[in-house]
């Protein structure tokens, strides 16, 4: 009986087949690399290796380096990273000891420097006096300055920065609650408000990019809510649907510096630092949609112009009043 093969139909000898062989393997080929437990143990260990190196290398404090998890380590080997590419060896923030602990004391909050993008740049030590958060453990929140921010913040301060970056030297500041430690929350009852002023510092050299260089202040709470041993640094105002004054209390001219007839008629608007009439008419046009008496925006934080032509800083809470047909606004001074 005469066998054909499925392929070709053409007859097959015994143990033969038209098919191709498969290729010999060439004597001294490499095999195929297979993963074993104790390749893979190994590489853990150089990888474990090159980490503590690297944690070695940290200028922070040898007790920090003990508690340092690998994430942690590669998030401040990213932040020396950023800092050596963005400033030249000579021109390096100083970290640690060089800055010295006696002349951080005598400022009134903590050093920080950011890259055009927001990542965190450097922190200067005694962030932990104001936030309750070592360096180390702050960059636990994320390595940019947004995920130190309190979240509704974030869009207005991503605008101030890219304004600041088309003009270097162009000095900005914004007010913003930052992420604070668990026990500093329980002792103020929240996340710590700081007043953030920088500019944008231009490129030294070809190869560099453009810094932020900030100082960051805390200032008293946000908080939206009037208690009774917070009265000297409030006071109140009623305004028309367009926000034009209508009355405001009498304690206005220790806060602004006016009397209370030179604001009556006048609009809030002229009043404000045009950096921060678009988040005024935000919280504007929120009350304003809101048609029933008592509905009100989250509080604001803006600059207004005194009558000795200084700008104060003032948390505007605002809401509608008189059955819908006014605003009034409760207006905390940061000091």
């Amino acid at each position: 009986m005469t066998i054909f093969c499925s392929h070709c139909h053409r007859p097959l000898q015994a143990e033969t087949s038209c098919l191709p062989r498969r290729a010999e393997q060439a004597p001294g080929a490499s095999k195929p690399f297979r993963s074993t437990k104790s390749a893979s143990k190994a590489r853990r260990d150089q990888i474990n290796a090159e980490l503590q190196a690297l944690r070695s290398l940290l200028p922070i404090s040898a007790r920090e380096k003990e508690r340092l998890s690998y994430l942690h380590t590669m998030a401040l080997v990213c932040l020396r990273l950023r800092g050596a590419h963005l400033f030249p060896p000579d021109l390096a923030p100083p970290a640690g000891p060089v800055l010295g602990a006696e002349l951080l004391s005598l400022l009134p909050g903590f050093l920080l420097v950011l890259s055009a993008s927001g990542k965190l740049v450097y922190i200067s030590e005694n962030v932990s006096q104001v936030l309750g958060l070592s360096m180390v453990e702050l960059l636990a929140q994320g390595d940019t300055v947004f995920d130190i921010l309190d979240g509704r913040a974030q869009e207005d301060v991503h605008k101030k920065l890219l304004l600041a970056q088309e003009e270097p030297g162009r000095e900005i500041t914004f007010v913003s609650e930052m992420r604070t430690s668990k026990a500093f929350r329980l002792q103020h009852g929240g996340n710590r408000a700081v007043a953030v002023r920088g500019h944008f510092m231009a490129p030294r050299w070809p190869a560099s990019a453009a810094a932020f260089l900030a100082l960051c202040t805390p200032v008293t709470q946000l908080a939206a809510d009037v208690d009774a041993g917070s009265q000297d640094n409030l006071f109140q105002s009623t305004h028309a649907l367009d926000m034009t004054f209508i009355d405001v209390m009498e304690s206005v001219i220790y806060h602004l510096g006016y009397h209370r007839e030179e604001l009556t008629g006048q609009s809030w608007y002229s009043l404000l630092h045009p950096e921060d009439t678009e988040l005024a008419a935000a919280q504007h046009r929120a009350v304003g949609e809101s048609l029933g008496a008592g509905a009100a925006a989250r509080p604001a934080v803006l600059r207004v112009l005194r009558r000795d032509r200084t700008w104060a800083w003032l948390c505007v809470s605002a809401r509608r009043g008189r059955g819908g047909r006014c605003i009034t606004c409760a207006s905390r001074s940061l000091r």
